[in-house]
């Protein structure tokens, strides 16, 4: 991944609802949600503000939308979630193996 697709994902997911939505459909698996169902789980109702924040998903490549009859099911993109994962830990704990001791601490603890 590049810098410009990884910072438009990582706009996308600087919002609170945004957030919650995409978490939510990579919890759902590969069959996501219908705007319904999103609307139910964020306890809202499924309007314009929660079609403008499944827009920029989709915009950002994180989520895609697929029609089935008069409804439409939100997913998340795996594959772009995992390539935004792999290039934000590229090079992670200085080259070693990731929970590996580096400079006296591992990558779940801070550096004193």
């Amino acid at each position: 991944m590049e810098i410009k697709p990884a910072l438009t994902a990582l706009g996308a997911l600087a919002q609170e609802t945004r957030l919650l939505i995409f978490r939510m459909l990579v919890q759902a698996g590969p069959e996501g949600l219908s705007v319904g169902r999103i609307a139910e789980q964020l306890d809202t109702e499924p309007n314009g503000r929660l079609s403008f924040h499944l827009k920029e998903l989709v915009r950002a490549g994180l989520v895609t939308a697929t029609q089935s009859g008069r409804f439409i099911f939100y997913s998340a993109n795996y594959p772009v979630m995992n390539d935004l994962l792999a290039y934000l830990t590229e090079q992670c704990c200085a080259g070693e193996p990731c929970g590996a001791e580096v400079h006296g601490c591992t990558n779940s603890e801070t550096p004193s």
